[in-house]
């Protein structure tokens, strides 16, 4: 905090002291509302002056307030909760001398009670005219200076209270992320699937290429990894008769941090059975394009620096034929050389080929460094190498690749999902080739899973698997 705000915190200490000798509680708990702010917009943002004055009705309302301007005897607020905002005009003569003298000794970012009638001012704004104010939680801090003042990328993110107070965009975002939330579970149950839980502490992890967090059971006296994908859980129901389930819930990774990575994150996570990553090619563009349209109405969208066009159908690629397209300076006749792949990484790239490599996997490494950032409209990119899809089934026409695919929007993966793998032969093999990858230095390989594989020979339906986020 800077020496004004340490200033400013220090007045407003002091008039908690200067309260509590008048017996007035700075943190009193006795306020009840009658409306939200919201519910008097919508009703009565419409009424005129004269409907306003014959309403006879008085309101109790409570927020934070944002904004002050006073005039001697008088005083416009700006009220704010949690649905939105509304003007308080507050004069001596109406709430009392007594009163407003405390009312005085408030400050921007105090929480108030109000109540009082509505009216339109001479610019017609809707407003409410107190006929009384309380205080009910006297802030110590003081807001950012200006209105938006929470600019820093560092504060914002580790004083999340602040920013949501001061910054309007970021709060529409928590409303949006609800809804969407609320979207998704509709579309998938309206298609008859089934939400489920699966466990966050596995004595197991895998289902995807990451580390996890490490943490001890003490009435077991065992090690527990906080999941990083719920994928061998999902299809382990499967297996159990649930032909079509859903989880929306959190994973947990240990890596890195930044705009775009979050060490805990939620994923949407489901599986159809008799189905295979076609059907789910289809599934996704159906689905987003669903969340796209209620929420928003219009396309394309912005989306940072890019503007997206939603619209389908979305273009698809194999992971070849997307390295062949965007690449620069490729050829078939490197993708055809390991030598040659393992030159031009090192030409093009800053990734270190260290160790012996295979086609598959230097293929990926090209893609990721050259090819993702590419991808700024809807893409699919399928058929990727085996080596890389450890669950995942492998193609019938060119078993070194799988039936996979991953989705990308704006540079960044968004989609990722598969035929399932359900030869319990060949997912042992896999398994046992993730092994030896571990053991040169490959953390995130996949461990070896036997209760997974016992599922597997009770038999997984032929199965199709995505997660999204």
């Amino acid at each position: 905090m800077s020496e004004q705000g340490s200033s400013l915190r220090d007045v407003r200490l002091k008039k908690i002291e200067e309260f509590r000798e008048k017996g007035i509680s700075p943190f009193r708990n006795d306020f009840r509302i009658s409306h939200q702010l919201r519910q008097i917009v919508e009703t009565y943002g419409n009424w005129e002056s004269q409907e306003l004055e014959g309403l006879g009705e008085t309101f109790s309302l409570a927020g934070r307030m944002v904004a002050l301007r006073s005039f001697g005897k008088a005083a416009f607020i700006k009220l704010m909760d949690m649905t939105g905002r509304l003007q308080v005009y507050v004069r001596k003569d109406k709430v009392g001398e007594e009163a407003f003298e405390v009312f005085k000794k408030l400050d921007v970012g105090d929480i108030i009670g109000v109540s009082g009638t509505l009216f339109r001012t001479r610019t017609n704004e809707l407003t409410l005219l107190a006929e009384s104010v309380v205080l009910l939680t006297k802030s110590i801090r003081p807001l950012p200076e200006k209105w938006h003042g929470l600019t820093d990328i560092e504060t914002r993110y580790r004083q999340r209270y602040v920013d949501l107070i001061v910054n309007q965009d970021v709060r529409e975002i928590f409303f949006k992320r609800t809804q969407i939330i609320r979207l998704i579970r509709e579309f998938f149950m309206d298609r008859g699937f089934l939400e489920v839980e699966t466990p966050m502490m596995q004595p197991i992890y895998g289902g995807a290429a990451a580390r996890p967090f490490v943490t001890h059971h003490n009435a077991l006296d065992m090690k527990l990894y906080l999941r990083i994908a719920p994928e061998l859980y999902l299809k382990r129901l499967v297996v159990g008769g649930f032909d079509r389930v859903f989880e929306l819930n959190r994973n947990f990774r240990n890596e890195g941090i930044s705009t775009q990575h979050n060490p805990e994150f939620t994923m949407l996570e489901f599986y159809l059975a008799y189905a295979t990553y076609e059907d789910l090619l289809d599934l996704t563009e159906t689905f987003i394009n669903h969340i796209v349209d209620t929420l928003s109405g219009r396309k394309p969208l912005p989306f940072g620096e890019y503007t997206i066009d939603y619209s389908p159908p979305w273009k698809r690629m194999t992971v070849r034929e997307a390295v062949l397209t965007y690449a620069p300076g490729i050829t078939e006749e490197i993708l055809g050389d390991v030598a040659k792949m393992e030159a031009y990484i090192k030409d093009k790239t800053d990734v270190e080929v260290v160790g012996v490599h295979s086609p598959g996997k230097l293929l990926m490494t090209i893609f990721e460094e050259t090819v993702e950032d590419k991808l700024i409209q809807p893409t699919f990119i399928t058929q990727y190498p085996v080596e890389v899809s450890p669950l995942s089934r492998r193609n019938d026409a060119d078993p070194s690749f799988t039936d996979r695919f991953e989705l990308f929007i704006a540079g960044r993966e968004i989609a990722n999902g598969f035929s399932e793998l359900n030869d319990p032969i060949d997912q042992k093999q896999r398994f046992l080739d993730q092994l030896k990858e571990r053991e040169t230095g490959d953390e995130e390989a996949h461990q070896m899973d036997e209760d997974y594989i016992r599922a597997l020979e009770y038999g997984l339906p032929p199965t199709a698997g995505e997660g999204i986020g």
